[in-house]
């Protein structure tokens, strides 16, 4: 499967494991309820290590632990749902994450610009073919007036 990761289209090597799933060497995600179950063992697997939060997730609870990850996945149910958005940010500007965050779910074109102002660097897209598509969506906009991820000053103080 393909990917956006900063702003290049990507094969993904890692594997969103279940969490019944039998845990195997490689790059793979799991969700935050395997993780507080099971967090001994996975740290000790052979492959990097990944976690997939939900906007129900609380964020809190895996501050302590963000360094163990090299990707955290935010899922957005619905495109209507933007919860995640303040999670990426969260991530970037008050727990200074330094890894990939990707966006997964109802990820849509016309959201890509706002999901990268936000700190989000790779996405799966709801549509995968359309990915070549959604490449021009990273420059819809020259300028944006509040503070960013990418911009921290706002638009007047960059003048």
């Amino acid at each position: 499967m393909q990917i956006i990761k900063d702003r290049e289209i990507v094969e993904d090597n890692w594997l969103h494991l279940d969490d019944d799933a039998e845990l195997v060497a490689g790059n793979i995600t799991v969700s935050l309820a395997r993780w507080q179950e099971q967090h001994e063992s996975l740290e000790k697997h052979d492959g990097a290590l990944g976690l997939r939060l939900t906007g129900e997730d609380p964020l809190e609870e895996i501050v302590p632990d963000l360094g163990k990850f090299s990707l955290i996945v935010l899922f957005f149910p619905a495109f209507t749902d933007g919860r995640c958005y303040s999670f990426a940010r969260l991530l970037r500007d008050r727990y200074d994450y330094k890894g990939e965050i990707r966006a997964q779910g109802d990820v849509l074109h016309d959201q890509l610009f706002y999901m990268t102002q936000c700190g989000i660097n790779s996405f799966e897209m709801a549509n995968a073919n359309r990915l070549v598509d959604a490449m021009p969506a990273f420059d819809d906009f020259s300028e944006s007036y509040q503070t960013t991820v990418l911009k921290p000053e706002p638009l007047y103080r960059r003048r």
